[in-house]
Formats: C-alpha cells, sequence, structure tokens
C-alpha cells in the first residue's frame, strides 16, 4: 500500500461554499466525497476525518449510492487483515471538474447566495414585537 496525505479534518469547514449550492450531485455529501477521493483510494476511517459532521449512516449511504451509479469502486483486502478501500472510477473522475466548477460559482456568488437565504428565511420568534 502506497503512503498517502492524510485528509485534513477542516477540508469543508462550515461555511464551505458547497454548501450553498442550490443544486446537488447526488445526494448531500457526495460530492464531498468525491472531492476526498481525488487524490487516490481512502478507508472509510480516512474519510470520516474531513466528513466529521456526516452520520456514519449516511457516509454509508452515500457512499453505496455513489457506488451503485458508477462514481466509485469498493475494494474488499484481505491481505493482512481485512481492509476496504473507496475509490473513485473513470466515470466519478470526470465529475471533478464540474464539481470545482460548481464551486467556483459557489464562491463568486457567496454573498448573493447567502442574501437570498436571509431573505428566505422566517424572522426569528426574538424579531417579532407583540
Amino acid at each position: 500500500m502506497t503512503q498517502r496525505r492524510p485528509l485534513p479534518a477542516d477540508l469543508f469547514d462550515e461555511l464551505c461554499p458547497s454548501s450553498l449550492l442550490p443544486f446537488r450531485f447526488g445526494d448531500k455529501w457526495a460530492s464531498m466525497v468525491l472531492h476526498c477521493l481525488d487524490d487516490g483510494p481512502r478507508r472509510y476511517s480516512e474519510l470520516r476525518v474531513p466528513l466529521s459532521r456526516v452520520t456514519p449512516k449516511s457516509l454509508t449511504q452515500s457512499l453505496r449510492g455513489l457506488e451503485r451509479n458508477g462514481f466509485v469502486s469498493r475494494t474488499v483486502h484481505a491481505d493482512p487483515k481485512l481492509r476496504v478501500e473507496y475509490a473513485l472510477t473513470p466515470l466519478g473522475r470526470s465529475m471533478l471538474e464540474p464539481l470545482a466548477a460548481a464551486c467556483r460559482w459557489a464562491t463568486e456568488h457567496w454573498d448573493e447566495l447567502l442574501d437570498a437565504r436571509e431573505a428566505a428565511s422566517p424572522p426569528s420568534a426574538d424579531s417579532n414585537p407583540r
């Protein structure tokens, strides 16, 4: 097994532009999973580091959906002990550029997206005079 650079824990902070995209690639977490696999295969435990806000159940469902749709492969290694790795397929790798373009777009329109969400949010109970 080749040594890969660990995924940084803060790869997706809470204010990541991808969280403001008005459209999704797959499920809520799919684009982040694809990004984590950009540098090569990863074990589930490695993916959990930057995706700590994702519940284990949701991450498993996302990985299964990505595998079912042909974006991710799942490989079981039995030597010397059992381990599973997830990797991008060629189809999954072909999604990286459209994802990067969508993230650039969200970054460029960050303020507009935040303003629109704020305007659409109902006023809080604290701001309602009686």
